[in-house]
């Protein structure tokens, strides 16, 4: 009987398997690049991702997500929806919009953040997250609905950036626009000022003139003729039409808080305010003293603003020294009892246009401090309390300190 012949179907067998493994391992390579791809995806730090179940609760939370927010994902997966990471007013806006669009009622949770996507419209807006430290950022969150082989929703993919440099772009641009809208208006003020101003300083002259004038008549219109001096002078720095050629002098610092006061008497008096100068002699401030008196001037006028009747407000000078460079300043402060700065306006305070006095403010004397201390080489500082029975608010400048020679 003659022997069977399967060595060849032997040879196929091993050539199939082999085929086989080969096919299996490159598969295999495929999924393994595949799903270290997911990983890397999941757990970069650049974005937040978070996927919820169809309920909202969250099931993944990514690296990003926790370098955001601060959380942990054990301490919110199972746990809490984006929607506990949100801000609620900004739900609560959401939520109505949509209602409105849509004609729905929409309930301010995780169905705001989800109803678009929940319908197969694109969905990417900006809302703020709350980290949990409770500080604040703004994001940009595009939202996916997560379906089975059947369509049906099965959870959320809500993936988010962190947009705090592009609002900071936004506002470091609007700020610009209103610099410059705050220039135009300053330029078209001051030419308006400067006819009437030299009526003013033309009349003055001519009543200082008069013959047997009183002393005390003369010391008003000298005082007079010393602020339409400076009117003048801030008139042409606004124009732009004039150079800065005052060299900066040494300025008693006792005798600047002085003329301030005396400027501002009948404001003081009508406040029913007191203003107490403490005022270490001598200091010598190096500066432009009709800027430094402008200083002065608007800070004791937001003082007064402030405070009630019988309230006390102290400007302090003092000796300082820079930490940084050690060279000696002098410290100029004032500081009352009023109902203080709350910490979203001491934010903005210093921004051009912005005021808390409604229509009786420019939104401009504050801004305009800034850029004469800065000017003269100095800082300004700002702390208040709005409670307890220290409240009140103190603004300190720090100005370059001046030998006593050649007082201004």
């Amino acid at each position: 009987m003659p022997e069977l012949q399967i060595q060849p179907q032997t040879r196929d067998s091993e050539q199939n398997l082999s085929v086989e493994i080969n096919e299996r391992i490159r598969t295999d390579k495929i999924l393994l690049k595949a799903g270290a791809l997911q990983r890397a995806i999941l757990n970069s730090a650049n974005f937040s991702s978070i996927a919820t179940d169809a309920h909202g609760v969250i099931q993944i939370f990514n690296v990003g997500a926790e370098r955001m927010l601060g959380y942990t994902a054990a301490e919110v997966i199972n746990r809490v929806t984006p929607a506990d990471l949100s801000d609620r007013f900004e739900l609560i806006a959401r939520a109505a919009a949509l209602s409105i669009e849509f004609g729905t009622n929409i309930t301010p949770g995780f169905e705001a953040l989800v109803f678009k996507a929940s319908r197969g419209i694109e969905d990417i807006y900006e809302l703020t997250y709350c980290r949990k430290d409770a500080s604040r950022f703004p994001a940009v969150v595009s939202v996916t609905a997560l379906r089975d082989a059947q369509d049906i929703i099965i959870g959320y993919l809500l993936i988010g950036t962190d947009n705090s440099a592009r609002k900071q772009a936004e506002e470091a641009l609007l700020r610009s626009e209103m610099l410059a809208s705050a220039g135009r208006m300053a330029a078209s003020i001051a030419h308006e000022i400067n006819n009437p101003l030299e009526a003013m300083m033309n009349t003055l002259y001519l009543v200082r003139s008069t013959p047997d004038l009183p002393d005390q008549a003369r010391l008003y219109l000298d005082i007079a003729d010393g602020e339409l001096m400076r009117i003048a002078h801030i008139t042409r720095q606004t124009l732009g039409f004039y150079r800065e050629f005052s060299a900066a002098t040494s300025n008693s610092a006792c005798d600047l808080v002085e003329s301030v006061v005396d400027l501002l008497k009948s404001k003081i008096q009508a406040n029913g305010a007191t203003v107490e100068q403490q005022c270490d002699n001598p200091l010598n401030i190096l500066g432009i003293a009709g800027e430094l008196r402008q200083i002065l001037a608007n800070l004791l006028a937001n003082s007064l603003d402030a405070v009630g009747h019988d309230c006390r407000i102290i400007i302090r000078t003092s000796a300082s020294l820079d930490p940084a460079s050690g060279k000696s300043r002098i410290r100029v402060s004032v500081s009352d009892c009023g109902h203080g700065i709350t910490t979203a306006t001491a934010k903005q305070m210093f921004d051009p246009f912005f005021t808390t006095k409604g229509t009786v403010g420019t939104g401009l004397g504050l801004w305009v401090c800034k850029q004469l201390v800065d000017k003269n080489g100095g800082t300004i500082r700002v702390r208040s309390r709005t409670h307890g029975p220290k409240h009140g608010t103190t603004f300190s400048i720090t100005l370059p300190h001046a030998p006593a020679l050649a007082t201004a």
